[in-house]
């Protein structure tokens, strides 16, 4: 029994274990997983900014994606799968920082901290809450199940129509640009946060990273946003 035990803490499998329930492992499950949903909300909003192209543009992009469904479903069940396990892992380090807080201590005023930072796990709940209303509402069809039956011309879900129908409901826009501007606060800090987790920043990459998380988190907020706002004020119909 001792023998099979030293044999299990030794394989990969007992390795990959141990690193998962230390707190370093933790925060390179985070900075990887974090990684992947970063590059995923840039093609994602590169896709959906050809709406400005015109239907024929959008629709074709889409009828692309759905061509090979059993690729498109495995995307989204990992995609899925790497977003719950971004938040498992937040959650269980927020748990872990709160554990290690003396009790009764003295309130201060953090000084070397930032609004995005402090406020990390409250906006990720909160974008949480907007992938799976996303979700809910252009992917299963079960705000608007109308929208699944949309087509076009040439027979292709019309995404184009279901877009601006979806996003001409003011109350789903203000909700999409405020989760925008969540997104914007958690990639702000976020994005320069795991490349320090995968041992890429230093004192002299601080700066280029630090700038590569606000531009990039500034981008993906008004391209994300024009969308909604364009459709509102009419400038896409």
């Amino acid at each position: 029994m001792a023998a099979s035990a030293q044999s299990l803490q030794a394989s990969p499998a007992g390795a990959l274990a141990r690193l998962w329930r230390s707190s370093l492992g933790k925060k390179y499950v985070m900075a990887i997983t974090g990684l992947g949903l970063w590059a995923f909300v840039i093609i994602h909003m590169l896709g959906n900014l050809q709406i400005f192209l015109g239907p024929e543009k959008i629709n074709a992009y889409a009828a692309l994606l759905k061509a090979t469904p059993a690729l498109l479903w495995s995307a989204r069940i990992g995609l899925l799968f790497i977003a719950a396990l971004h938040v498992v892992t937040a959650a269980q380090l927020v748990r872990a920082n709160r554990r290690a807080r003396p009790i009764g201590y003295e309130f201060k005023k953090p000084v070397a901290s930032t609004f995005a930072n402090r406020t990390m796990f409250l906006s990720g709940l909160v974008i949480l809450a907007f992938i799976l209303f996303h979700l809910a509402h252009f992917t299963f069809g079960w705000v608007n199940p109308q929208f699944l039956r949309l087509e076009d011309s040439e027979g292709r879900h019309n995404v184009y129509r279901m877009m601006i129908t979806g996003f001409s409901n003011p109350a789903v826009s203000i909700f999409y640009i405020v989760s925008m501007g969540l997104l914007l606060s958690h990639l702000s800090h976020g994005v320069s946060s795991l490349f320090q987790s995968l041992g890429l920043r230093s004192k002299k990459t601080f700066g280029f990273f630090d700038k590569l998380a606000k531009i990039s988190a500034l981008a993906l907020f008004i391209g994300n946003s024009l969308i909604p706002l364009a459709i509102l004020f009419g400038f896409v119909r």
